[in-house]
């Protein structure tokens, strides 16, 4: 087998995705109604990464005391051209002996998009995970929005052209999940065993990233003065509300 071009087109495909129920791992799904692959790649496509803090504003206060909250999944956005007008040459289209085969016109192409992305399936009845490869871009996640503005149009209405907007919301699996929170969440609960120069503003520090609820933690485990831990106690560091 000949060995592919450098530099060969790569086109941007879209592949539905399983989720194992028991352990959360990821698999793509085999057969050609579970793929898409793009007729033209997009010019670029967006990248959002966010954050949410929390800005609860204790009574009496002058200002809001922002504190991390989440990190939210991220988002891609991208925009594909489909065709049926038969101008542009999908090469995804050709059989190996180099044959055209006939183009599907705009209504199937977008029927086989959705049957990837949209269309619910199996007994979740919610829309699969896919699996978005292009280049150096390898993107989990599931629809958030489909947009399609149709562009031309034969005499009898039917479309010949499409520009589809898509927005994906990132998915993580449990074990990544798992593995990203690392169990360090200030929103966890926390039993700290103290040692050698541990003191109790140090050790919010460390968890809360906030030396000042030294105070709740030492009501929490009933102790009368903060400065009152020893090596080899246990404190348990509550959760923030």
């Amino acid at each position: 087998m000949a060995a592919p071009r450098q530099g060969a087109l790569k086109k941007l495909q879209i592949t539905a995705c399983s989720i194992d129920k028991s352990t959360g791992n990821i698999s793509l799904e085999s057969g050609k109604s579970n793929w898409f692959t793009v007729m033209m790649n997009p010019n670029g496509y967006s990248h959002t990464y966010s954050i949410t803090y929390s800005k609860k504003k204790p009574q009496g206060a002058a200002g809001n005391d922002t504190k991390f909250a989440a990190v939210n999944p991220d988002k891609i956005n991208f925009q594909v051209w489909i065709d049926g007008t038969g101008v542009v040459r999908d090469y995804s289209q050709k059989s190996a002996a180099k044959s055209k085969r006939s183009q599907d016109d705009v209504k199937t192409q977008l029927k086989n998009l959705n049957g990837v992305i949209y269309q619910y399936k199996g007994v979740d009845h919610e829309p699969r995970v896919v699996r978005l490869l292009w280049g150096s871009m390898i993107f989990y996640g599931r629809l958030a929005s489909m947009k399609v503005d149709y562009k031309l149009f034969k005499p009898n209405g039917e479309p010949l052209r499409a520009l589809v907007t898509l927005d994906f919301t990132g998915f993580v699996s449990k074990g990544e999940e798992a593995k990203k929170a690392k169990r360090s969440s200030p929103d966890l609960t926390h039993v700290v065993e103290v040692k050698a120069g541990d003191t109790l503003p140090l050790l919010c520090n460390r968890i809360y990233s906030d030396c000042s609820y030294y105070l709740e933690v030492a009501r929490a485990n009933g102790i009368s003065h903060f400065r009152d831990i020893k090596p080899g106690q246990k404190l348990y560091f509550p959760p923030l509300s």
